[in-house]
């Protein structure tokens, strides 16, 4: 849970870890953290679609998120083993 903010690409806190240093749960955390904070209603947004989740996801492979998790994530939403 320490490492869920770390991004795969080096630039996330609090110990700036890249890649496969990141643990593999805090990995699969982060996406799954930011998916919530994404889809969820806030006082001041509306919560986005799964689809516009999807294109940030994509997005920010390799860059917040590790690519396996991000299209492993993806696949499981395209699967409906996932249901937002």
């Amino acid at each position: 849970v320490r490492n869920h903010h770390e991004r795969y690409d080096g630039n996330g806190y609090p110990d700036r870890l890249k890649g496969k240093e990141i643990p593999l749960f805090a990995r699969i955390i982060c996406i799954t953290d930011t998916f919530d904070a994404l889809k969820t209603d806030r006082p001041y947004r509306k919560g986005k679609s799964t689809n516009e989740i999807v294109e940030i996801i994509k997005k920010q492979s390799g860059k917040q998120f590790d690519p396996e998790i991000a299209n492993l994530f993806i696949n499981l939403i395209n699967e409906k083993q996932i249901i937002p």
